[in-house]
């Protein structure tokens, strides 16, 4: 059996209605993705934004009629100067191995992989974080997640409180904690990425009493019970601003602060702003991207 695969690049503003459309007409599964390389960032909890210009895959069987769909998209479509509708066939293949196939064991550092459940890991002995793909950001292949587990590898984090604030699939949480942190602070402010982390942590069977994971609102460290070792912030430029002050407060003097998701030209300013409380280090650019590291003054 062969299959085929619409295609159509066009607006956020019409790609719920266009999705839609190729379900009611017999889609069996439709994709948005990126039809420019933009990058694209959730900035409101909850909230699902669009590229500037959206193509949209829609996988039918091999006898479905498309000429009438491909009317109504066009029709749909009359305000766009080109609606780019193309369809192709697809051979039959084994979708669920081709999706596996592309995961792969990834290794930050000389102990730590990130390995799929369906793969056994190359080194048993090593610290295996097992995660599997999914709807949360953060899974390792992302320069700036690539670069916050290289340095909590290189870290000796026995005994040692680890906040990881904008948590995502929790792997940098789950991260610190099999790397011998004795608690970790899970924070993000978008419920699928909560539900996702608690589900990778039961994955790696950590616990609550390890890995601790909340909403920003619920999240409340005291410092002077129990100070923050180490602080990871895997976000945006923005909000990193903006939360500094408060990540002065929980940090304890001697403390460590480590900030990705930032790009090159932003880090000049957001290392500046955070030298008021921390003392900065040199910043390390990977693939475009940026990470600030600092140590809490005690002054």
């Amino acid at each position: 059996m062969s299959w085929q695969l619409l295609r159509l690049q066009t607006s956020p503003a019409l790609a719920e209605d266009m999705e839609q459309l190729l379900l009611d007409h017999g889609a069996l599964s439709v994709t948005l993705d990126d039809a420019q390389d933009q990058q694209l960032f959730q900035t409101e909890p909850g909230a699902t934004p669009l590229w500037d210009a959206v193509r949209l895959s829609g996988l039918f069987d091999e006898d479905t009629n498309l000429q009438n769909l491909v009317a109504i998209l066009e029709e749909q479509s009359s305000g766009q100067s080109n609606p780019k509708i193309a369809i192709e066939k697809l051979a039959n293949q084994d979708w669920e191995k081709s999706w596996m196939d592309r995961f792969h064991p990834m290794q930050f550092g000389q102990r730590l992989w990130i390995c799929p459940s369906w793969t056994a890991p190359p080194v048993p002995d090593a610290v295996n974080i097992l995660l599997d793909p999914g709807l949360a950001f953060g899974t390792g292949t992302h320069p700036t997640t690539a670069l916050c587990l290289e340095w909590l590898e290189q870290q000796c984090l026995g005994d040692k409180l680890v906040v990881d604030f904008g948590c995502g699939s929790g792997v940098l949480a789950i991260a610190a904690a099999l790397l011998g942190a004795a608690q970790v602070i899970a924070v993000d402010n978008d419920p699928q990425a909560i539900l996702a982390s608690k589900s990778n942590c039961e994955t790696n069977q950590l616990d609550s009493s390890r890995v601790a994971i909340c909403l920003p609102e619920n999240f409340s460290p005291q410092p002077e019970s129990r100070p923050v070792d180490v602080l990871l912030a895997n976000i945006l430029a923005g909000p990193l601003a903006e939360l500094a002050p408060r990540f002065a407060d929980i940090v304890r003097p001697g403390g460590d602060l480590v900030l990705s998701g930032i790009l090159p030209e932003q880090a000049p300013g957001l290392r500046a702003h955070y030298q008021r409380w921390f003392d900065m280090s040199e910043p390390l650019l990977r693939d475009g991207w940026t990470r600030l590291c600092g140590t809490r003054r005690y002054s």
